[in-house]
């Protein structure tokens, strides 16, 4: 039988070690949270493209959902990006809205033709 001060020292280095599971839980949390910046950094504002010129209610329209996008963006910096997905799927709904005006304004200069 071993000694209790051999005991001690198999414990000791027992201690140190990380279980298999422990160290999938850590890379699943650390690809998670590169995975979250990853997106965030792909994600851009939507682009201000319609002329005011010729659309001006569809130009405001554009520069509030890039606004919109903005005060997202910071609630998700401020709440350290922990929002559940809700605050970038309405990003996502917001990029798609600024492409929707962009198409209706494309629509009007045709049917102005």
């Amino acid at each position: 039988m071993a000694s209790p001060r051999y005991r001690a020292c198999v414990d000791l280095v027992g201690a140190r070690r990380i279980s298999p599971m422990v160290k999938t839980r850590i890379l699943a949390a650390v690809f998670g949270a590169l995975l979250l910046v990853g997106a965030g950094a792909i994600a851009q504002k939507p682009e201000r493209d319609i002329s005011h010129a010729r659309h001006p209610n569809l130009a405001a329209a554009q520069r509030l959902t890039q606004q919109a996008w903005e005060r997202i963006l910071d609630a998700q910096k401020a709440n350290e990006w922990d929002m559940q997905g809700h605050a970038q799927k309405a990003k996502d709904l917001l990029d798609e809205a600024n492409k929707q005006l962009k198409l209706a304004a494309e629509a009007a200069n045709k049917n102005a033709h």
